[in-house]
């Protein structure tokens, strides 16, 4: 499938100003996700770089952005009003670059979180679902589910994806997270993978299984939400 790929930029507010996006996007895109990067690395971490290549295999269009912080190459992230305004901003920029696919967001450990925070605050307008690559529900070593609490406030559908030895997110606590959050929630389980979806060389799979796997994951989810919000119009 023909993939065209544009770097763009959008404005996060007058005092915060421009950050950098990459918008890959197949030429018979059926749907479109918008991605965040996790904390300690940016738009262009090769994690991203490959699903995005490998959504836009299978028809998906993904738009990946820059926080602030890390395009002034700073260490600590913005506050979370700050992430919170830049993910709203990005979703508006794939709604101008798009032309009505069906668009979902999310990201990668914390911007799938501040994608989430800011769907729980007020509804992300056009986004029919949220995707967490590695939802990280807590620091490593330190077991609790208090990341999740503003979860039940998100109006749409979730898709977690998660690794079993993810020391960010311990997978007891993540089905007990996604059960009490009912039909809303989906939790997909890598067997073996840590927080950044590495297997573990006696699972028998390299990192291109693992990819295909996620990618399979997030398309056939996608397809199903795009379809139930196509049956209820």
């Amino acid at each position: 499938m023909s993939v065209v790929a544009d770097e763009l930029s959008f404005t996060v507010s007058e005092s915060i100003g421009p950050v950098p996006a990459l918008l890959v996007a197949p030429r018979d895109a059926w749907a479109v996700c918008v991605l965040a990067h996790g904390a300690g690395a940016g738009m262009r971490h090769p994690f991203l770089e490959e699903v995005a290549s490998s959504l836009g295999a299978a028809g998906v269009t993904t738009l990946r952005y820059q926080f602030p912080y890390m395009e002034k190459r700073r260490g600590r992230p913005d506050p979370p009003a700050v992430l919170e305004r830049t993910v709203r901003a990005a979703v508006d920029c794939t709604r101008a670059h798009t032309d009505g696919l069906p668009m979902f967001a999310g990201g990668k450990s914390m911007g799938g979180r501040m994608t989430s925070q800011a769907a729980a605050a007020e509804p992300l307008p056009a986004v029919l679902g949220i995707v967490f690559l590695g939802f990280p529900l807590h620091a490593p070593g330190k077991p609790s589910t208090s990341r999740a609490a503003h979860l039940a406030r998100v109006p749409v559908p979730m898709l977690f994806v998660q690794g079993t030895r993810d020391d960010l997110a311990e997978i007891e606590r993540m089905r007990a997270v996604t059960a009490e959050l009912g039909a809303r929630a989906t939790l997909h389980v890598v067997e073996d993978g840590d927080h950044s979806f590495r297997v573990l060389k006696r699972s028998g799979r390299a990192a291109p299984d693992v990819m295909n796997e996620i990618r399979d994951t997030v398309v056939a989810w996608m397809r199903s939400v795009a379809s139930g919000r196509d049956g209820r119009n």
